[in-house]
């Protein structure tokens, strides 16, 4: 018995396969598709045709047999009630050879036409001196058919019929006599009023030709219709691939020109729907050739700009930088709105410095000459190297803020300078956004990844605004003012920066709820992150609205 679970299981697996093979080839050939589908409605159809003209086919033969046969029958009761007027009484020596003789009369009449015919005539009531053999042909079991239990409906019909008019009754039946194969028959049975009595008259008309040609019929339909649905698989293959081939190739297309092969086009033939389809395509694929080229351009150009800039506003700033230095030293010496104006340059130009230094970081991004000078480190004393830099802005809005580190060092792989300069950007921002509630920093670990989460409880993000905070100059509420003097392009920075690292920078918020910023970096550079030591949705926020 345990030799057998193998066995069983085998062409389970096979057909589960042969299913999932059939399924996937469903879900991504519109030609099988196709084709199936008009395989199966032309198989029901001419099913259904076959069906219907072998039933008519049927019906027919079977109605002209009945036909024949009844007029057969009711010549042949006539035939019999005339031939036995001679006999008198029941006993009538006379019925040993008149009835014989009546039954091979009607077995060989001409009228007949050819016709396999079998004529049985048996005793209605009374008491006639007829042995079984004497009334039925010999050697051809009509009797025995005659009396079989399937026909007994039939003769209780002819034996209770006492009209008198030479009505005819028939039923259809299989025998099998003696073991010998199954027969069909059309019996016939009629009462033939004599001699104050009355005999039942029973015809068999054996049904092999009807049956034979009802099955060469079906035969017939049957291979024409598995012809004919071959034939309609194969026109709707050749139509469907027709159709399915220039679409084909242009979703190969389509793919080669999202892979950046921008020169790849459909060859056009003809001028019918599918050629129209093809030179919209080329047009489609020129024109966006085109505007790619012309945006890189431009976006090259830009980058371009923004460096040269970059560049050649350092030597004048240097110079005005100096010129300021010297004059906010000796503000004391000035009148009072002169040194006010003398604190104002000092403060523009630091706002300055810092717009041109993250203009020129961004520039490194966009030419990529961004590179990491990593280490192992622990990035403990990063963080709250960050939060110190930034405590005189958080006694500044008024916010403070908390601190979750583990106790042990967090050893990781990355650019200080950088993942430094990030958690002072994410901090900065939810300072300035905090509305006077606390901030919240936790640092979490895993075997395989280190993250940090900022969380404040101000204003929040609207759906949607967690992607758009990461674009350039982008700001949530242009009308508020900046506590932090920010340049717009600190968090996107921050974000090339996480690419750098090959980790994440996602953001969190809901309105009235606060946001919450998170950076996953690698324990070793060059690592692919799975998933996040802690969940960019805080625990603490409504997620269920």
């Amino acid at each position: 018995m345990p030799a057998l679970g193998p066995l069983l299981l085998r062409p389970v697996q096979l057909a589960s396969g042969t299913w999932a093979s059939v399924h996937t080839l469903w879900r991504r050939s519109l030609q099988f598709r196709i084709v199936s589908v008009t395989l199966v409605l032309s198989a029901l159809l001419v099913g259904a045709f076959s069906w219907t003209v072998a039933g008519v086919i049927t019906n027919g033969l079977l109605a002209a047999k009945i036909k024949t046969s009844e007029r057969l029958v009711l010549n042949g009761g006539a035939y019999a009630a005339s031939q036995l007027t001679v006999v008198n009484q029941r006993d009538d020596p006379a019925l040993l050879t008149t009835v014989p003789a009546v039954v091979t009369q009607l077995a060989t009449a001409p009228a007949l036409g050819g016709q396999k015919v079998q004529v049985v005539m048996l005793r209605s009531r009374g008491d006639l001196s007829l042995a079984p053999e004497a009334v039925a042909q010999p050697d051809t079991g009509a009797y025995d058919v005659v009396r079989s239990p399937q026909l007994a409906a039939l003769r209780a019909r002819v034996a209770g019929d006492h009209s008198g008019e030479g009505r005819v009754t028939y039923q259809y039946v299989t025998i099998s006599p003696d073991g010998q194969p199954a027969r069909q028959y059309l019996a016939f049975g009629t009462p033939v009023d004599t001699f104050g009595g009355q005999l039942e008259l029973y015809y068999l008309f054996p049904l092999e030709d009807q049956v034979a040609q009802v099955n060469l019929v079906r035969s017939t339909l049957g291979l024409t219709g598995v012809a004919l649905v071959a034939l309609l698989a194969i026109l709707a293959a050749m139509i469907t691939r027709m159709v399915v081939r220039p679409v084909r190739v242009a979703a190969r297309t389509a793919q080669r020109l999202s892979a950046g092969l921008l020169d790849q086009r459909i060859q056009v033939k003809g001028e019918d729907d599918l050629a129209q389809l093809a030179s919209a395509f080329n047009q489609m694929a020129e024109n966006l050739q085109s505007q790619i080229v012309r945006l890189e351009e431009m976006s090259r150009l830009q980058r371009r700009f923004t460096s040269d800039v970059s560049h050649e506003l350092r030597t004048p700033l240097t110079t005005v930088r100096m010129a300021a230095d010297l004059i906010f030293a000796s503000r004391e010496e000035f009148a009072p709105a002169v040194a006010r104006s003398a604190e104002l340059l000092s403060a523009e130009l630091d706002r300055f410095e810092g717009l041109l230094t993250d203009l020129l970081e961004i520039s490194r991004f966009d030419a990529g000459f961004a590179a990491l000078d990593a280490e192992h480190v622990d990035l403990v004393p990063i963080l709250v190297g960050a939060v110190d830099r930034l405590a005189s802005l958080a006694d500044q809005v008024g916010v403070k803020v908390m601190v979750h580190v583990p106790d042990t060092p967090v050893i990781v792989e990355i650019d200080p300078r950088r993942v430094e300069r990030i958690l002072r950007n994410l901090l900065g921002n939810a300072l300035e956004h905090s509305e006077g509630q606390p901030v919240a920093i936790t640092l979490g670990t895993s075997e395989t990844a280190v993250a940090v989460t900022i969380r404040d409880y101000g204003i929040g993000l609207k759906t949607g605004e967690e992607q758009l905070v990461f674009n350039r100059f982008w700001r949530a509420d242009p009308s508020r003012a900046r506590q932090t003097g920010g340049t717009g392009l600190g968090l996107s920075i921050s974000l090339e920066d996480a690419r750098l690292h090959n980790g994440w920078l996602d953001a969190w918020g809901a309105p009235g709820e606060g946001a919450q910023f998170r950076l996953t970096v690698p324990v070793r550079i060059g690592d692919h992150l799975v998933e996040s030591p802690l969940p960019r949705v805080p625990m603490d926020a409504e997620v269920t609205r």
